[in-house]
């Protein structure tokens, strides 16, 4: 298996990337290879201070880099020769000898046009979503889309679900996950004309487990498996989620210490085990469901680990068939998008 990096993505980039790179070479098999895409001089010159001679190991020099702050369209069509345009390149079924997975930490509208661009949509998916892992006090919870759609049409929705539900399946190994439409509350009468055609298009599918609109609350009390949802919401909850957590974390350990110093002392194991349950590095990246080809969006401030754990997701999931049973799935939907 070939799975491709973007070296120069992300806030911590490129070292960072690089290290979770060469980690993660613990995690795979013999045969599989790790494409290190970026400036050629920075990568090879990391690899040899840090003495690694590894022939899984791929370097493929570019000249330019996306910054977070560019437009995602026309840095991609302007920027040929930057590493996550040149990564998605290399994944397309074209290509010689393609890309099985692609990663990057980079700017995420602009891996997202790539992705579109180069790998094309899988047949039947009108428009691809990010599906991200949410470790929840219930089990993690997969909420999609939270960066590619930001106005979605009902099917689209409707496609979020089945997409979702094959993820949390194939990726998560959760049991006949549970489907559930965000809304501002459970109530049939509640939401706008889209949510309400898409909780019908949703219902009408005996093939997904359907249970009705799901509030925010509901996300971390484990009531679905599967939230779907539009970008903007989807992205401001993921953030307001990943502040919340950080900040009570910190507030519960400061508070405790003021208090007790010894007590902060023994009580600090139990706060790294509970802060592991719910760090959202340990799930990698975010895989933009519906592109022909595992395409992971890591956070922009991933770290080693987050690198490392996305090459072993990634990995899985071209495995798993993930790609193969979406496409079935959605050929049995109804085609609603008239």
């Amino acid at each position: 298996m070939r799975i491709g990096v973007d070296v120069m993505g992300g806030d911590n980039a490129p070292d960072a990337i690089l290290e979770g790179a060469i980690s993660s070479l613990e995690s795979i098999g013999r045969d599989d290879e790790i494409i290190l895409v970026g400036d050629a001089t920075i990568i090879e010159g990391y690899l040899k201070d840090h003495g690694v001679d590894d022939p899984r190991i791929t370097v493929v020099g570019c000249t330019e880099v996306i910054g977070m702050s560019e437009s995602p369209v026309e840095a991609v069509r302007s920027k040929k020769d930057a590493s996550l345009v040149v990564l998605a390149r290399m994944a397309r079924r074209k290509a010689d000898r393609p890309l099985d997975a692609i990663i990057s930490a980079g700017n995420t509208g602009a891996f997202v046009a790539a992705a579109q661009m180069f790998l094309r949509r899988l047949p039947g998916v009108h428009r691809p979503g990010v599906a991200v892992t949410l470790p929840t006090f219930s089990g993690p919870v997969t909420l999609i889309d939270v960066g590619a759609n930001l106005e979605p049409k009902p099917h689209h929705l409707a496609q979020y679900g089945v997409m979702g539900e094959v993820y949390a399946g194939l990726g998560l190994s959760v049991d006949h996950p549970r489907v559930g439409l965000m809304n501002v509350g459970g109530e049939e009468q509640k939401g706008t004309p889209h949510m309400q055609q898409a909780r019908d298009l949703l219902r009408a599918d005996s093939s997904i487990n359907y249970i009705g609109y799901v509030e925010g609350r509901g996300v971390f009390n484990g009531v679905a498996d599967v939230v779907i949802t539009d970008a903007v919401v989807g992205n401001v909850m993921l953030k307001l989620a990943e502040g919340l957590s950080a900040g009570i974390f910190k507030s519960i350990a400061r508070e405790v210490q003021e208090i007790d110093p010894d007590l902060a002392t023994r009580l600090e194991p139990v706060f790294q085990r509970i802060y592991s349950k719910h760090d959202y590095h340990e799930y990698g990246g975010a895989p933009l469901l519906g592109v022909a080809g595992i395409c992971l969006i890591l956070h922009g401030s991933s770290v080693g680990r987050t690198i490392s754990s996305s090459v072993v997701h990634a990995k899985r999931y071209v495995e798993s068939g993930l790609n193969a049973t979406i496409t079935r799935r959605l050929g049995a939907m109804p085609d609603a998008s008239a």
